[in-house]
């Protein structure tokens, strides 16, 4: 593991539902910082409705992340460098897969700064594994009937078949 850096990041978004690509940027981000806070956005304003409540979004991650000591689990719906500010993070951490992601990231980063000069924005690399995978794209194969293993943990993939059923 590599020495962590002091000081808290958080990992936010919706979650809706957490894939194991989440699971591994959020894993990641714990070995590099003492403390990471997943901020859970509870009403994402770029996207429909969501499947799952924010509470609910919070019980998945925290099983996913239990083992993990210096991780906490938190809904939020304010805006994101205020959630930061309000947690004592310094750092703003989320995963990229394409330049889809970085498009949209840059233009987030830089009203972040402009809001925030205080709080770093970092960027980690989709495992190669996962740099396909979305949340919406779950959503769509759930849809359908799709196999889920290997893509969202196992408890989300049967409240997700459920509730995409109705």
């Amino acid at each position: 593991m590599a020495d962590r850096t002091s000081g808290t990041a958080v990992c936010p978004g919706s979650y809706d539902p957490v894939t194991l690509g989440h699971i591994d940027i959020i894993t990641r981000t714990a070995e590099v910082f003492d403390n990471v806070i997943v901020g859970v956005v509870d009403q994402p304003v770029r996207k429909q409705k969501t499947v799952f409540t924010a509470e609910q979004r919070v019980e998945f991650i925290q099983a996913e992340v239990a083992s993990l000591g210096n991780v906490e689990v938190k809904a939020f719906h304010n805006l994101l460098v205020e959630f930061a500010r309000e947690n004592g993070a310094k750092t703003i951490v989320k995963g990229l897969r394409a330049i889809s992601d970085f498009e949209y990231e840059f233009e987030m980063n830089q009203l972040n700064r402009k809001m925030a000069p205080d709080i770093e924005s970092t960027y980690l690399m989709a495992a190669p594994q996962f740099s396909f995978l979305s949340s919406s794209g779950v959503k769509e194969l759930a849809m359908f009937g799709g196999d889920l293993t290997g893509l969202v943990p196992a408890p989300v993939a049967s409240r997700l078949q459920e509730a995409l059923e109705r």
